[in-house]
């Protein structure tokens, strides 16, 4: 291994430095002069892994120092994380800021960051070959401008089994088909048979919740259910009453497979390795859709390799992009950009900061890191996202990257709405589902309860201490989860 870095470093230095940034004295490591970029990220080893080890061997004239914001946890709970992390920055001053896009944005506003454009115009950046939208993405995140960059980007795809299509002669999907459409032929599939044997035609997460599947058809047509900005509930809209009967319906077809009903256990129940690989009704061919992303494929592949239930496992498949709105058809809000790479406005590094960032979006670094695909997702460079089987693989980037975010200045509503709302909600939409309540009665008090919520003052009781004196309105606090009051990134 040694013998063979030895081979490769001189000419990994040779590609580095024809494509480094000079802002037009030299860049610092041209001179030959140590220099320190400090870099903020989970942790120091989890950071060399990714990205400091390939980085320090190209550049070694710079002493990388990972900055880990597992320090502003030392001091005991978070109650607000942004502004844990605004401190944070400020204290520690790293040159490389790791960003979520609601931070991004932010800082962003507020003068922290460092605008590239002008950098990228001067440097000539290769802009060619980015991922579709991805540009105009981050200069809306940054009110025109953009501030930062990201190696990655991971998406989700609609995949289906060709077999089955061809079983039962339907039409494979096409790409941008919208959610109608997509549901419309999952139920053409049979419903017969045992649940633990039988064809299903559509999975699209775990959970059979009405309001989660509900929430991906609205948020594909570009609505949220309440406006945080002006405060105002919005879940009785025209589009949400019919996400949420359109869900309904699909979710009393009989035609989707949800994990929350068929799987007791983390393991699906399964008692033995080759059920454990087989749990998946798509891996096993019994599932003619799925909503996924690429650990489907790596599960695949890895289920090919046991000689027990080769020839069980799905083998005939195919990709097109995820259902679309009829507003935004070109649009994907199942695409993300994490870890969004801006440097620090006042950063005294700014031109190694700068290569950092350069070479990690780069073709070099693209075409090394399309083959140790991992949960960080794909390169930004398309051109390497492709498989040796000629599979739809541009259905992974082929819509464009939505900022439409349903959690969107989240931080102007009541701490406990989040919790509280989605509490009240996971609990009448249940009855709905169990027959025991109107669909539309059900939206017009979710929308009346709601805006009660938003307008409540600090002063006011909790849902908590509320709970039992409304207990005939069927208003239950409990502790919600973290999926559940996490905002979307």
């Amino acid at each position: 291994m040694k013998k063979s870095l030895k081979f490769v470093l001189p000419m990994l230095t040779i590609s580095l430095a024809a494509t480094g940034c000079s802002f037009g004295s030299g860049s610092d490591n041209t001179e030959g002069e140590q220099s320190t970029l400090r870099v903020m990220y989970y942790d120091e080893g989890s950071f060399f892994q990714d990205y400091g080890m390939l980085f320090s061997a190209l550049n070694p004239n710079v002493d990388v120092e990972v900055v880990s914001t597992q320090s502003m946890y030392q001091g005991g709970e978070i109650t607000d994380y942004n502004k844990a992390m605004y401190d944070f920055i400020d204290k520690e001053r790293p040159d490389i800021v790791m960003l979520s896009p609601d931070q991004y944005t932010k800082l962003g506003q507020d003068g922290k960051l460092y605008e590239l454009d002008a950098v990228m115009e001067k440097e000539k950046y290769d802009t060619e070959g980015l991922v579709p939208g991805m540009l105009d993405y981050l200069r809306e995140l940054g009110g025109g401008k953009i501030y930062g960059m990201t190696p990655t980007f991971s998406s989700q795809v609609l995949m289906y089994n060709k077999d089955l299509f061809d079983k039962y002669q339907i039409p494979y999907p096409t790409d941008k088909m919208s959610w109608n459409e997509v549901i419309q032929t999952a139920q053409l599939f049979p419903t017969d048979g045992d649940e633990k044997e039988r064809v299903y035609g559509l999975k699209v997460g775990y959970s059979d919740s009405l309001f989660e599947m509900a929430s991906m058809l609205a948020m594909t047509e570009g609505v949220n259910y309440v406006n945080a900005a002006q405060k105002l509930m919005t879940i009785n809209s025209d589009t949400w009453k019919n996400s949420f009967q359109t869900a309904l319906d699909a979710i009393n077809s009989n035609a989707l497979y949800f994990e929350s009903r068929n799987q007791g256990d983390m393991n699906g129940g399964a008692t033995s390795y080759e059920e454990y690989l087989l749990r998946d009704p798509f891996i096993g061919g019994r599932l003619a859709m799925t909503i996924g992303e690429t650990y489907i494929i790596d599960q695949i592949k890895q289920a090919k390799q046991n000689e027990q239930v080769k020839d069980k496992i799905i083998s005939n498949w195919d990709m097109v992009t995820v259902p679309v709105g009829q507003q935004n058809p070109d649009q994907s809000y199942m695409m993300n950009f994490y870890n969004l790479f801006a440097i620090s406005a006042d950063s005294p590094n700014k031109e190694v900061a700068w290569d950092f960032i350069d070479y990690f979006t780069s073709r070099d670094y693209a075409k090394v890191r399309v083959k140790s695909r991992n949960f960080n997702g794909f390169p930004v460079r398309t051109e390497f996202i492709k498989d040796d089987e000629g599979r739809h693989y541009e259905a992974f980037y082929a819509l464009k990257p939505s900022v439409n975010n349903m959690y969107s200045n989240y931080t102007n509503l009541p701490q406990t709405f989040w919790g509280e709302f989605n509490n009240l909600m996971e609990q009448e939409l249940k009855k709905v589902q169990d027959g025991s309540a109107e669909l539309g009665v059900t939206i017009d008090m979710l929308q009346v309860k709601g805006q009660e919520l938003l307008d409540k003052t600090p002063d006011e009781p909790s849902a908590e201490n509320a709970g039992a004196a409304t207990a005939e309105q069927s208003v239950v606090s409990e502790t919600v989860t973290e999926s559940e009051a996490k905002p979307a990134d």
